[in-house]
């Protein structure tokens, strides 16, 4: 394989996997704006995803019903976090918030393994196995579309933020939690929102990369805190960093594991998130300053 085939082989590779990431980053993003929460527990939805579609597949579900069901599950175990686990402790330290959804992480990571045993689990890519080949290297249909449901979701978010009266009202929150209430959002229902569309958000990216990398209970620790340090790296708080970050975290892991050695491939996003703190504590494009009482 020529050099040119190779970086393009790695670049592709990093892309694909880059793009959950970024879907992981977003989930990150959307909780923290709402609430100041980092939750921990964004790994366990991108597992559920996927579990839950092995799941469904394998029960004689069509694909369409089986993914839908797949990410509607996990949107409600995020709501039951957030009313379970967050709200009754609503206004303590961040550190305790932080704390109740690593907790919350477990029990999810425990019951899956109980549910569907500790086995690893594929699923059918949705299009076929046939690679494509371009200028040597070769990308599976399945990276498609993982990188096109990324991108259609971006512009979905950009959209229901800019656009929509509750992406607006979760804005406001965001900014100012107190002044959102005096003006009548209901704060509560923003927080059950933000919840929801996280675990979506975690369960889809599970969902289109277990093709390519296969899922087990244990598989949404490592999703998660490379999420984590995409969100990290993009800015906690902002969107648009959070998409960047998962894409650099994805290549940067790739071509690292590619041209040194594949032992290094998880260390590389926690050399990368140490290097952001001591240079760079806000983000590429700066961490979102939230004005809470």
């Amino acid at each position: 394989m020529n050099m040119l085939a190779q970086f393009l082989q790695f670049l592709f590779s990093g892309v694909t996997v880059g793009a959950t990431y970024a879907l992981a980053a977003l989930g990150f993003t959307l909780i923290y704006n709402a609430s100041n929460v980092i939750n921990f527990a964004q790994g366990e939805f991108i597992m559920l995803g996927g579990m839950l579609a092995v799941f469904f597949v394998q029960s004689g579900l069509p694909l369409p019903a089986a993914l839908v069901l797949a990410i509607l599950v996990p949107a409600v175990v995020g709501v039951l976090i957030e009313k379970l686990a967050i709200e009754p402790v609503k206004g303590a330290e961040t550190v305790t918030l932080i704390i109740i959804t690593i907790g919350a992480s477990l029990v999810i990571r425990g019951l899956t393994a109980v549910i569907f045993g500790k086995g690893t689990h594929s699923l059918p890519a949705f299009s076929g196995d046939e690679p494509i080949q371009i200028l040597g290297a070769t990308l599976m249909p399945q990276s498609l579309w993982v990188l096109g449901v990324t991108a259609i979701v971006v512009v979905v978010l950009w959209y229901f933020f800019n656009r929509t009266l509750s992406g607006k009202a979760m804005l406001a929150t965001s900014y100012n939690r107190v002044a959102a209430e005096l003006v009548g959002i209901n704060t509560n229902g923003v927080l059950f929102m933000s919840f929801a569309m996280s675990a979506a958000l975690g369960a889809l990216g599970g969902i289109l990369v277990t093709p390519i990398t296969l899922t087990s209970y244990d598989a949404g620790i490592m999703m998660g805190l490379k999420g984590f340090v995409a969100a990290v790296l993009g800015g906690l708080g902002n969107g648009l960093g959070a998409v960047v970050g998962g894409l650099l975290v994805g290549i940067l892991e790739s071509m690292g594991a590619g041209y040194l050695s594949s032992a290094y491939k998880d260390a590389i996003p926690f050399v990368l998130i140490l290097f952001i703190l001591f240079f760079m504590p806000r983000g590429l494009f700066g961490a979102r300053v939230t004005d809470r009482v």
